[in-house]
C-alpha cells in the first residue's frame, strides 16, 4: 500500500482518468464511471481544501460529463484546456486544429473499419484498440500528414491510440501552472497515472518534491507500478478519504 507519510493533509492530488480511475474501454465513449467515484473525488477535494486536480487528455466538457453533478479544477486535452477553479470558466492554452488537418486525418477510418478518430478541438486522437493490425499503417499516415504540415504539432503514443497535439503543450506544464494557484501552493503533489502522456506529469510532480504513482496497465507493467489497476486506485483513494476527514 501506498505510504504518503504523516503529513497527508499538505497534499496535493493531480489525478488521470482512463487507466487510472476508470477501466479503458474499447472506444472513449463506452467508458462506465462507478457511481461512487465523483461522491468519492469531492470528499477527497473537500478534505483537501480544494487541492485535487484531474488531469486528462480527455476535454473538460466530457470530464464534467463523466463526474456529474460534482465539478472539478481540471487541465484537460493533456493541458490545452485549463478550469483554474470548479465554477471557473474553461481557458484555451493552444489554437484549435486546422480544419484541412483535421479532414486528411479523419479519412484513416477508412483503413479498417475499428478505426476511431476523435476530435477534442485542440488534438485529434485515432484509437486502434478495436483494429490491431492496423496501428503500423496508422502511425505511418499519421507521420505523413505531419510532415506535409505545420510544425507546431507532434505524434504522441498512447494505449491503443496515436494522438497529434501541440508540441508545447503537456500534462507536465498544466501541473506546472496549477501548482501557482493558492489552493495548491506549498502542497506535495501526488500524480497518478498509466500512460505515456503522464510521464511528464510524474516529472513536473517530482520536481516539486512530490510523488509519481503508476498504475499498471498497458504501459507499466505490474513490477514496476504502485497499483495493480483503476480499481486499486480508487481503493486506496477512498482509504486516503476516510484517514483525511477523522
Amino acid at each position: 500500500m501506498v505510504e504518503l507519510g504523516e503529513n497527508e493533509r499538505n497534499c496535493a492530488l493531480f489525478l488521470d482518468i482512463d487507466g487510472t480511475l476508470i477501466d479503458v474501454a474499447a472506444a472513449p465513449d463506452r467508458v462506465i464511471v462507478p457511481m461512487e467515484l465523483p461522491p468519492l473525488l469531492a470528499r477527497l477535494a473537500a478534505s483537501l481544501d480544494g487541492a485535487l486536480a484531474i488531469v486528462t487528455g480527455r476535454p473538460i466538457l466530457d470530464v464534467d460529463r463523466f463526474l456529474s453533478p460534482q465539478k472539478f479544477i481540471v487541465a484537460g486535452v493533456h493541458g490545452a484546456e485549463l478550469r483554474l477553479a470548479p465554477d471557473e470558466a474553461i481557458q484555451s492554452r493552444a489554437e484549435p486544429l486546422d480544419p484541412a488537418l483535421i479532414a486528411a486525418i479523419a479519412q484513416l477510418v477508412q483503413l479498417d473499419p475499428g478505426v476511431i478518430v476523435e476530435l477534442k478541438q485542440f488534438s485529434i486522437a485515432v484509437h486502434y484498440r478495436m483494429a490491431p493490425a492496423a496501428r503500423l499503417r496508422i502511425a505511418a499516415e499519421l507521420q505523413k500528414i505531419l510532415d506535409s504540415g505545420p510544425d507546431h504539432l507532434i505524434l504522441c503514443k498512447g494505449r491503443a491510440v496515436f494522438e497529434v497535439v501541440p508540441k508545447h503543450i503537456s500534462k507536465g506544464g498544466a501541473i506546472d501552472v496549477l501548482l501557482q494557484l493558492p489552493v495548491f501552493r506549498g502542497r506535495r503533489p501526488i500524480m497518478i497515472g498509466d500512460d505515456i502522456s503522464d510521464l511528464s506529469a510524474f516529472e513536473a510532480a517530482v520536481r516539486h518534491g512530490g510523488l509519481a504513482l503508476r498504475v499498471a496497465g498497458e504501459h507499466f507493467p505490474r513490477e514496476m507500478a504502485e497499483f495493480d489497476g483503476p480499481p486499486h486506485v480508487r481503493a486506496w483513494l477512498s482509504d486516503l478519504a476516510k484517514r483525511l476527514e477523522e
